[in-house]
């Protein structure tokens, strides 16, 4: 659950969450100049890459004094040449333990568990990911658990203010490159 000091933030501060969204779709590789904002909804952001193409909905994960190796962010991409839609990407603050267990928990009681390595999970099939956008839409909050390298367990949280939307505004941009 998110502090006070976190919501407060959140709602001060749209132009701090809006170029922290825009520094993390420059993480997903490609020349900046590629990248065009579709939008900024609340934590999250829409983006396309034409020269891709994809399009992508993007969030950083919500700031806390943990110690990180990543800078943490969870995106739903498509990919209209690869016929891949509403699919998950998890960046995850800390390198993975190898036998590491890594799970999704949805606020209002979904639980998935991703398949991943190094830093990164992902959804373990089209099934999974279809099942996991649509707990989204209808939920606040997500966080991501798993033990590091050094076998410390970690999570990281997000707020979905504003999810559904970017991942609408994120398809709807895809649909003009198909």
């Amino acid at each position: 659950m998110r502090s006070a000091s976190a919501k407060t933030s959140a709602r001060k501060g749209p132009a701090r969450w809006a170029a922290a969204l825009t520094a993390a779709a420059c993480l997903l590789a490609a020349p900046v100049a590629a990248k065009e904002s579709l939008g900024i909804y609340s934590t999250w952001g829409a983006f396309r890459d034409a020269e891709v193409p994809r399009c992508y909905a993007i969030a950083m994960a919500e700031p806390n004094e943990r110690r990180r190796d990543y800078q943490p962010f969870a995106s739903i991409g498509t990919w209209p040449k690869r016929e891949l839609r509403g699919q998950l990407h998890i960046r995850l603050s800390r390198k993975l333990s190898p036998s590491a267990r890594v799970t999704l928990r949805i606020r209002g009681g979904a639980l998935f568990v991703l398949t991943g390595g190094g830093g990164d999970a992902w959804a373990q099939d089209k099934r999974m990911d279809a099942a996991i956008v649509a707990a989204m839409r209808s939920a606040s909050e997500m966080y991501i658990t798993a033990r590091d390298s050094a076998g410390r367990r970690f999570v990281d949280s997000y707020n979905l203010d504003g999810a559904a939307t970017a991942m609408d505004a994120a398809t709807l941009g895809c649909a003009r490159l198909d």
